[in-house]
């Protein structure tokens, strides 16, 4: 009587996280990790990134590649997008995270400040979901989650461009969605409200009379994502508060949004006279 063979081992899914370190995506790699994910850790602060990695791997077990890089520079998106591609290591799950916002209003920005915001929030976006999606439906498997905002859903930010980089954000993955369901790919636009992250630190941006009842845990919003892109959704918008925000941004009369923004003037610099 021949002995059976032995069970060929699981294989690992895969999941690459840009923006890796902080805020939402450092929830991400997190949570992806506890699920048995190996992981692809994306962000220009290397030494941060192994910090992570080292501790995902203490943590979980998970095997861990850091890829430093500027997404918003053409060598940085093609490092990162190369990978992607790589159909002998194939990624199953896709994760655009990183991106900016600008503390000035467009009325006295600079090209320079807006061109990398835009191939930050909107280029690297489509360049590396273009990179992925060919040996995701090739596999007949894979998933993008692209991380905009509830702001893209409305003009509430006066001279801001940062709500117009993340409506592109949400229209482009809701139409990519579309065209990949059929190869059993899944694409999410996931859009939070306000987030406990460094995100507005960095950003220069002071949020501090913002009412605590705002602010959600970046843990909790990827557990919604995660979720609802398990259902099918195409767009994800954590909490019940959020959820009215975006459905009044929808349907609310022109005259009431132009009122909401008004208020809103104070979050961004004003122009210079």
């Amino acid at each position: 009587m021949s002995a059976e063979s032995p069970a060929a081992p699981a294989e690992r899914r895969r999941a690459v996280v840009t923006g890796a370190t902080a805020g939402i995506g450092a929830a991400f790699t997190r949570r992806l990790a506890a699920d048995g994910y190996d992981l692809v850790l994306v962000a220009r602060d290397e030494r941060r990134l192994a910090e992570l990695g080292a501790e995902l791997t203490d943590r979980h077990g998970t095997g861990v590649t850091v890829l430093p890089a500027d997404l918003s520079t053409p060598d940085g998106c093609g490092l990162v997008a190369d990978r992607l591609a790589d159909a002998a290591e194939p990624v199953d799950l896709l994760v655009n995270n990183a991106g900016i916002s600008l503390n000035r209003s467009f009325l006295r920005s600079t090209p320079e400040a807006e061109e990398k915001l835009l191939r930050l929030n909107v280029h690297a976006v489509m360049r590396l979901t273009l990179a992925v999606l060919p040996v995701m439906t090739a596999r007949r498997r894979g998933a993008v989650i692209n991380v905009s905002s509830v702001s893209g859903f409305g003009a509430v930010m006066p001279g801001s461009t940062y709500p117009a980089s993340k409506a592109w954000v949400t229209n482009f993955s809701e139409s990519v969605a579309l065209s990949a369901r059929p190869y059993g790919v899944r694409v999410l636009a996931l859009c939070p409200g306000y987030t406990r992250t460094e995100f507005h630190e960095r950003a220069g941006i002071d949020m501090s009379k913002s009412p605590r009842w705002l602010w959600l845990r970046a843990e909790d919003v990827v557990d919604t994502a995660l979720r609802d892109l398990g259902k099918g959704r195409s767009v994800s918008v954590p909490d019940w508060k959020y959820k009215a925000a975006v459905f009044a941004l929808r349907h609310a009369p022109g005259g009431l949004i132009r009122v909401m923004a008004r208020d809103n003037r104070g979050r961004i610099g004003r122009p210079e006279r």
